[in-house]
């Protein structure tokens, strides 16, 4: 198995509610788990991603600072996914709130844009999940007659 330059380990309150929302919503697969442990590695495409119990194994939780309630305030997780329509279904079925709505939205990159259909939602700990379709590129020229 390859090495990842990049995995983000989210410290959770229930693994197997965190495992569910992302596989069975989101649609991450699980690459392996060892529940022994409250652990399990997901993948999504080329996106990865590592949940990990509190309390349970080995986890990174600064037990001098209290951990609580929304979880990784200050960031959010970008993954890229084939379609937004289907997602926001998905969601909408399971009774999920949308954190942010959805937007088609152009980012400056050197001479030209990129963009991104795109919408942000909270999991079960409050880590923020900013899921988006690539809308491809366009020359600033354009952008600027939009």
């Amino acid at each position: 198995m390859a090495s990842h330059a990049l995995v983000p380990e989210l410290s959770v309150t229930d693994w197997r509610r965190s495992r569910d929302f992302y596989c069975k919503i989101i649609g991450f697969d699980v690459l392996y788990e060892r529940p022994e442990e409250g652990f399990c590695f997901l993948t999504l495409g080329e996106a990865n991603l590592m949940l990990d119990q509190i309390g349970t194994g080995r986890d990174f939780d600064l037990s001098s600072e209290p951990l609580t309630y929304p979880f990784g305030r200050g960031m959010n997780l970008q993954i890229l996914i084939p379609a937004v329509l289907p997602m926001l279904a998905r969601l909408q079925a399971a009774e999920v709130p949308v954190y942010l709505p959805l937007e088609e939205k152009w980012y400056r990159r050197d001479d030209h844009e990129v963009g991104n259909r795109q919408f942000v939602v909270a999991d079960p700990d409050g880590y923020l999940l900013r899921l988006f379709e690539d809308l491809g590129e366009r020359s600033l020229s354009k952008a600027s007659t939009d």
